[in-house]
Parts: structure tokens; sequence; C-alpha cells
């Protein structure tokens, strides 16, 4: 069974770290089995977080400080306004990483487009977009990891955020492709808190059955 875990949301934003060390207790014992599949949702204080696959050109410009993980991926943004998901479950075997994250990318499609967002997957690209006049923007970006056959890491789903913090990286290492956020594409305020509910409802729908579709 998935179990759900607010562990904080605005005003109570939650030091990147802090989760870090959360994640991986929670890793560690439901890959042991003494705690059952677990999804964690929270807000982030403001950080960039880069993946192992990060080039230096894509850091911030400004030099704002980097703090680097052990996902895949590259760099990204967290922080207020942004809904971030952490579903730390079993894989079945044969473990298969990508239909994983194409199941992650289909289950938050379903729930933008509940909203009237026509959200998309883009071939050979990871995340969840929206088709725009010049170019494709990302509306919520995916870095996972798998040890021991648990997951780890997860989503990022932009509500009401700020996008400005992405113009200073080269968000998620694509230099031909925008950022965009529900309530840009809504043009109304929709806030993580908002999209708690549905969001927990999907991933649970989508894998309480430890049953990951290709």
């Amino acid at each position: 069974m998935l179990t759900t875990s607010t562990v904080g949301l605005a005003p109570n934003f939650v030091p990147y770290l802090d989760a870090w060390s959360l994640q991986r207790a929670t890793h560690r014992q439901v890959a042991d089995r003494t705690r059952p599949e677990t999804l964690l949702l929270l807000e982030h204080e403001a950080v960039y977080t880069a993946g192992k696959r990060t080039e230096a050109s894509e850091r911030p410009d400004d030099g704002t400080p980097v703090i680097d993980v052990d996902r895949g991926g590259k760099i990204t943004w967290h922080g207020p306004g942004q809904l971030v998901g952490y579903p730390i479950l079993r894989l079945p075997d044969p473990i298969d990483v990508v239909a994983y994250v194409r199941t992650l990318e289909t289950t938050l499609i379903e729930v933008l487009t509940e909203l009237g967002i026509d959200a998309v997957q883009v071939r050979d690209r990871s995340g969840v977009w929206v088709h725009g006049r010049d170019r494709d923007a990302k509306i919520a970006a995916i870095g996972v990891r798998v040890a021991e056959g648990v997951t780890m890491h997860g989503f990022a789903l932009n509500c009401d955020n700020d996008l400005d913090p992405f113009e200073h990286i080269v968000a998620c290492g694509i230099r031909d492709a925008g950022v965009t956020s529900i309530t840009e594409q809504l043009g109304r305020r929709v806030s993580p808190a908002d999209m708690a509910d549905s969001v927990t409802r999907a991933i649970v729908d989508a894998f309480d059955t430890a049953e990951v579709v290709a």
C-alpha cells in the first residue's frame, strides 16, 4: 500500500538538505520493508540542485550556490510555489526506470488535463511540456534515482512559482526550450496546496498496485 506524507507546504517551506535526509531514511525503510511505499509532498526553500550530468556552463550565471545530488538529469530550481513529490517506491522486476519516468509523466499530464492545460510528453526529453508558438515550455521536471530497486527523488510541478530563477541556468540542460507554470497557463493563481490532493490521488492510482507501464 502506498502511503502519503505532506512534509511541508507554504508557509512551512522545507530546506532541501532536510528533505534529502528524510528521503534517504525513508528509502532505507522501504528497501528493508519496515515501512510502506511512501509519497513525500512538499515545497522547498529556494535552491538549485544539479544532477550527475550537469555541465559547468549550465550552472547559475550569478554565482548562486548549487547542491549536487545523486539523481539523474541536470540542473534545476526548486522553491516556493512549486509542488515537489518524492515517491519512494519498489519497482517490479525487471527494473525499468524509463517506464517509471514515463508513468510519472503521464500521471501528471492527466492531472493537468483536468485543469484544462494541454500538457504533453516530448520525445527524447523527460518531464511534462506545454507547446508554445515559438518553443516548448516545461511545466513539470522529473529526475529520479533507483537503488536496491527502490526509487528516490521524483517530480517538481510548477504551480505559482517565480520563473525568473530558471533564467540564470540552463534548466535541465535544454537550451532551446522555456519554463512555464499552471498559473501562467491558466491566467489565475494555482498554488501547490491547491494541487496537492489531485496530484496525490493520481500518484496513488498510478502506483498503488506497484505496476509500472511503458
